[in-house]
């Protein structure tokens, strides 16, 4: 056996005196909700329907460095609001370590109040059903790019106006008769969901928000303060509204209702956004991916991010939240050598109180 310099045996012997007094006695290094992947790729295809038709779809992904399987993100867009326009949102998300799906879902639809036909992209229902029949008959497909690393039994729901109204629906199990010309189910792999935009009015003509049975999944949503299309009074009636925590409220100052997309539409929300679109859209992205690390990875350091640390640390939001249990993952020590002549520095992750 070689024997070991004495300067690598110093860092050891620290490591060693450390781990004697136990890590109680270590400083606390603060957790930094950066994302966990520097490079995407992106896929695009088109999705069956099971009628016939076909949805064109882009995928968004992380680049591996080994084998692991990562759970899907289901976007639902906003109503007339095109795919191409998430793509910054959905490369974001996809960076902290989720198979993010955007489909085009074109139909047409009576609209009750003004008695005519809408027809143009409009999320639905079943899409969930669709995607997730898509990755089960692909994932074992090695000319699929993601052959084998799509956790099927794993889905989180995002989602922007429109597509969150159909997001929440998806969660209770229900279909409005609007969105829903044919039967749905919600399959066992929805594990969460998180909405921007988006509230739960049933109708347009009226302020009556019914309750959200959201039969225990994590359920959020994200807020501009400066939306005047889903207004912020309809977004904190809808929360009030959400029965079984985890939930939350995230509000960003500034952003209006098209924080999340590559561009504001000044158009569709004449009240121009105060924060700049950019930091909108990231605060946008990094706040969904964390709630849906912290419900569907049981990822503590995301958790304690949405529900203890993350309004403080962070300027552009405030956050009203309600949580139940706190994931408990197996305590893990790093250790980082560097150098040759180097010390050392030794990162605990423990759970959250």
């Amino acid at each position: 056996m070689k024997p070991v310099v004495s300067t690598h045996s110093s860092i050891l012997s620290g490591v060693a005196i450390a781990l004697s007094f136990g890590l109680s006695e270590m400083p606390a290094i603060a957790f930094v909700p950066e994302p966990k992947y520097t490079q995407i790729e992106t896929y695009s295809t088109e999705i069956p329907d099971g009628e016939g038709n076909t949805d064109p779809t882009d995928i968004y992904y992380p680049v591996l460095s080994d084998s692991e399987a990562l759970p899907i993100a289901l976007f639902l867009q906003g109503a007339l609001v095109d795919k191409a326009d998430y793509a910054n949102y959905a490369s974001l998300v996809a960076r902290y370590g989720f198979i993010v799906v955007v489909p085009n879902n074109e139909r047409s639809v009576f609209n009750p109040v003004t008695e005519e036909v809408l027809t143009g992209l409009l999320p639905e229902p079943r899409q969930v059903n669709d995607t997730l029949n898509y990755f089960n008959e692909q994932n074992s497909n090695p000319a699929f790019p993601l052959a084998g690393i799509v956790d099927t039994d794993t889905l989180g729901l995002l989602g922007h106006s429109l597509g969150g109204f159909i997001g929440l629906s998806i969660i209770q199990n229900i279909c409005p008769p609007i969105s829903c010309p044919a039967e749905f189910t919600r399959p066992e792999a929805v594990k969460a969901g998180i909405f921007f935009g988006a509230n739960f009015r049933l109708s347009p003509a009226t302020d009556f928000f019914p309750p959200v049975n959201n039969d225990g999944i994590p359920t959020a949503l994200i807020q501009g303060d400066r939306d005047s299309v889903g207004l912020p009074s309809s977004a904190e009636a809808t929360y009030l509204q959400i029965q079984d925590p985890p939930k939350a409220l995230i509000t960003v100052l500034g952003a209006n209702h098209y924080g999340i997309t590559n561009e504001d539409n000044p158009i569709r929300d004449p009240n121009s956004p105060t924060l700049d679109q950019a930091i909108a859209l990231g605060t946008i992205a990094r706040w969904s991916a964390l709630f849906l690390r912290a419900h569907l990875l049981d990822d503590a350091d995301a958790f304690g991010y949405i529900y203890n640390s993350g309004d403080a640390s962070d300027e552009n939001v405030t956050v009203v939240s309600e949580r139940q249990t706190v994931p408990e993952p197996a305590a893990t020590f790093t250790l980082l050598i560097f150098g040759i002549i180097g010390g050392f520095v030794l990162k605990r992750r423990s759970p959250l109180s």
